[in-house]
C-alpha cells in the first residue's frame, strides 16, 4: 500500500503557539517547497490557535495535516488531508502510548480512520517539552532506538517511525540505526535542523526530515535551504 509520505522528503511543522518572524506569512511558508505542512505543538495548543493556522494554510496547494497533542484540540476540517497521531513508544506514562488515544475514541466514537495515521515516536531530548510531558526515557543507545523502530514496524505495524530530538540536533548514529531497522515504515527525523548542512546530514538516513523551530526563528529562506538539502540527499 502506498502512502502520501512515500514521496515526501520534507515536512514543515508549524506550532500554533509560536509567532512567525516579522513580515512572514503562513502563505510564505507553504510556498517554500516543503512537501507537507504539519500543524501541531506540545504546549499552549488550543482549538482556536490550531484552527487559525489550518485556515491560513488551507488556502495554499500543499498537503496539510494536523498533529494534535491531545484529543481536545482535534479539528474536524475538510481542509485537512489527515491526522498524524503520536504514540510515544518510550513514554514513561502509558497515557501517551494508548490512553490518550483510547479517550479520543471513547469521547468521539467512530473516528475518520481513512485519514488517521499514528506515528511511533521515539523521543530523545530529555529537556524537550514532549519528553517532560510524556516522562520519556531518553537514555537510549543507538541499538535501543533501532530495537524500538523494529518493534514499531514489525510488532505494531506502524507506517511512520519518528525519531524526535525536538530542539537539538540528534546523533547521526542513532538515526542511522533507526533507518537500518526499518524496511517498510517511513522514517521521520525531527530536531535541531537549522541550515542546509544539518538538514542534509539527517536526510542521509531519514526518509523525511521535519523542520519546525526554524520557521518561527529564522523564516522563509532558512526553510528553503532545508528543503533543498532534503531533496539533494
Amino acid at each position: 500500500m502506498t502512502t502520501p509520505w512515500d514521496d515526501w522528503n520534507h515536512i514543515l511543522k508549524i506550532d500554533p503557539d509560536k509567532e512567525l518572524p516579522e513580515g512572514v506569512t503562513y502563505g510564505d511558508l507553504c510556498a517554500t517547497g516543503t512537501d507537507a505542512i504539519e500543524v501541531g505543538g506540545t504546549m499552549g495548543i488550543t482549538e482556536e490557535n490550531m484552527s487559525a493556522v489550518i485556515e491560513a494554510c488551507a488556502e495554499h496547494d500543499v498537503a496539510l495535516y494536523q498533529e494534535p497533542s491531545n484529543p481536545e484540540v482535534v479539528l474536524e476540517d475538510d481542509a485537512l488531508d489527515g491526522y498524524l497521531i503520536p504514540t510515544v513508544f518510550n513514554a514513561g506514562s502509558p497515557f501517551w502510548i494508548t490512553e490518550a488515544h483510547k479517550e479520543w475514541v471513547r469521547l468521539e466514537g467512530e473516528l475518520d480512520w481513512e485519514r488517521t495515521t499514528t506515528e511511533a515516536y521515539i523521543v530523545m531530548n530529555p529537556e524537550a517539552d514532549v519528553a517532560e510531558l510524556t516522562e520519556a526515557n531518553c537514555d537510549l543507545e543507538a541499538d535501543d532506538v533501532g530495537a524500538y523502530a523494529t518493534v514499531a514496524e514489525h510488532m505494531f505495524g506502524q507506517e511512520i517511525v519518528y525519531v524526535e530530538y525536538s530542539g537539538t540536533l540528534g546523533d547521526e548514529a542513532v538515526v542511522e540505526a533507526a533507518a537500518e531497522a526499518t524496511d517498510e515504515s517511513t522514517l521521520f527525523y525531527g530536531g535541531g535542523i537549522h541550515d542546509y548542512d544539518s538538514a542534509y546530514a539527517m536526510a542521509q538516513y531519514a526518509d523525511v526530515i521535519v523542520v519546525g523551530d526554524l520557521a518561527h526563528d529564522e523564516g522563509i529562506e532558512a526553510v528553503r535551504e532545508t528543503v533543498a538539502a532534503a531533496n539533494d540527499a
